[in-house]
């Protein structure tokens, strides 16, 4: 169901990054695609399965990423795509959803009062509401992703006695999508590999369910990493994460920026501050992870160039 141009994204070790981490590190990069994000492996699935059953029309909520992705997906199948988005979504993810001909609707509130509204739009209109992380189609698209890590010597109708190189796969942590499927493979074809999910302090909510194995919701959110604002984690995707999760940690914002000033600086790539979770948790963490081969998915790079200058700065300002 799943456009190949989303799949078999490049996994490969990117030694520049080690000496200032201390571990070996190797990179899912999940930018390389017409929607520079891996929330595409879930549109396609939920756009494919639509088209099938003769539906035309789709909404969700978004804070741009999954919009993004589900109008791509909907006009590649003649489907008319709603996205309700917060007036506060950076200004360029919303501007490729409209050049992706989707309808973009705009609430005064956060994340999470648009998903009340693509709900109110849903059953108005009747037609399909598609929920990130609680939709099965969207973290089976995700899981995609941990087919390809573990490797395909892993994956087939026998079970193989091989292991892949890493240890650890760091995940950040919005909705659940992301690290749901991809835990579930991970921990049902290579086991002993660690799952770690990575959240901003700012936007704790998942994490705080996670550790207390019960829905915590907060008030507010405060970081800069907009894809995974989330304030109310989904009741049945805790209880997912938490058969897949062997841990899930929280990051300072400056160890964000750090990440991403290290993947622009050592691997030359330009990621929203969500994709530099991974690499802000071993910054925040070195001894765990020291000597240790590290899998980071490096899940989305639509960000803001004036708030991304603002938050890197020029070389110049750097250090080494």
């Amino acid at each position: 169901m799943i456009d190949p141009v989303f799949l078999d994204t490049p996994l490969y070790r990117c030694e520049a990054l080690e000496p200032a981490l201390g571990c070996a590190v190797s990179i899912k990069l999940e930018t390389a695609n017409p929607v520079r994000s891996f929330k595409a492996r879930g549109t396609e699935v939920v756009a494919s399965q639509l088209a099938e059953h003769g539906s035309r029309a789709v909404v969700c909520a978004s804070a741009g990423n999954l919009g993004q992705a589900l109008a791509w997906s909907g006009r590649g199948r003649g489907l008319d795509v709603t996205v309700v988005a917060s007036r506060f979504a950076p200004a360029a993810k919303l501007d490729r959803i409209r050049a992706l001909d989707a309808r973009v609707e705009l609430v005064d509130g956060d994340f999470d009062l648009a998903r009340e509204r693509a709900a109110a739009v849903a059953r108005h209109d009747g037609i399909r509401l598609v929920e990130d992380s609680l939709d099965l189609e969207t973290c089976e698209g995700a899981a995609t992703i941990g087919l390809e890590l573990v490797g395909p010597e892993l994956v087939g109708p026998e079970p193989v006695d091989t292991a892949p190189s890493f240890d650890a796969v760091l995940i950040a942590l919005g909705g659940g999508a992301l690290a749901t499927g991809v835990g579930h493979v991970v921990k049902a074809l290579a086991p002993g590999v660690e799952v770690i999910c990575v959240q901003p302090l700012g936007a704790p909510a998942m994490t705080l369910s996670w550790r207390g194995r019960r829905v915590v919701t907060t008030d507010a959110t405060n970081t800069i990493a907009d894809g995974v604002a989330g304030r109310r984690p989904i009741p049945a995707v805790l209880a997912d994460l938490l058969l897949v999760a062997d841990d899930a940690v929280l990051v300072q914002e400056a160890s964000i920026i750090a990440g991403m000033r290290m993947l622009l600086d050592h691997a030359g790539l330009v990621v929203e501050p969500s994709a530099a979770l991974g690499i802000a948790a071993i910054l925040e963490d070195r001894d765990r992870f020291a000597g240790r081969h590290v899998v980071t998915i490096v899940c989305g790079s639509n960000v803001d160039v004036d708030a991304y200058h603002r938050w890197v700065g020029p070389a110049s300002t750097r250090r080494p």
